[in-house]
């Protein structure tokens, strides 16, 4: 199973994030993530960590990564058995912690880490509360047609991406976003005046829309 770091709000858990960070980043990355998402009580964040890799869009050079990156934007081939590889393992994290009483799951992410928790989310094996990409793209999104569950169709999906991500641009993005909405899935759709990076704003909408679905209910506005 993953390294990882986990940060917890007090109180009884309840509720779980496993949270992916980007690529040639670690978990600490997001250590404090529950106080930026001003997550409440009974809430713990599962920070996995990447395995170390050579990465071929950054000259082969080893790093964290989820899985190897050939190409960036549609038409490079995809890296299809790192994908399926890394999300097994994040599956089983979230196995664990159904095992150790969370009743609400929620999965998600920044960057690479996003497209990992979408294509998660979208084949999921039990509803989850939430599934969250920032700056992201769903990958081998071709094949999610045919591998959709209904568990994941009934999972709802939070997204938000910079205006000025140079990166991962915007239209891609918005290309995942309008499939995933043709296939049927709830899709709250959030831009930011930014680059590749997470904003304040953005982090505190996630925040509500992640304690309305841990609570099992929409927030206003979402």
């Amino acid at each position: 199973m993953l390294e990882t770091l986990e940060r917890e709000t007090g109180g009884p858990v309840r509720a779980s994030l496993v949270w992916m960070h980007g690529l040639g980043a670690d978990a600490e990355d997001f250590a404090e993530l529950p106080e930026l998402l001003g997550l409440g009580p009974g809430v713990r964040c599962v920070l996995p960590r990447a395995p170390v890799r050579p990465v071929t869009l950054n000259g082969g050079v080893p790093m964290r990564a989820w899985f190897d990156i050939l190409g960036l934007g549609p038409g490079f081939p995809e890296d299809e058995a790192g994908i399926r590889a890394s999300a097994r393992e994040i599956e089983a994290l979230l196995e664990r912690e159904r095992a150790r009483g969370s009743t609400r799951l929620a999965v998600g992410g920044f960057s690479q880490g996003g497209a990992l928790a979408l294509h998660v989310g979208v084949r999921a094996a039990q509803p989850l509360a939430g599934v969250v990409g920032l700056s992201t793209w769903l990958p081998l999104g071709e094949r999610a047609a045919a591998e959709i569950t209904a568990e994941g169709r009934a999972s709802p999906v939070w997204m938000g991406h910079g205006t000025a991500d140079e990166i991962v641009r915007l239209e891609w993005a918005e290309r995942s976003r309008d499939r995933l909405l043709a296939l049927g899935c709830d899709v709250t759709w959030r831009t930011y005046p930014i680059g590749h990076t997470v904003a304040a704003e953005e982090l505190s909408e996630l925040g509500t829309w992640l304690a309305g679905r841990f609570r099992g209910t929409r927030s206003p506005g979402c």
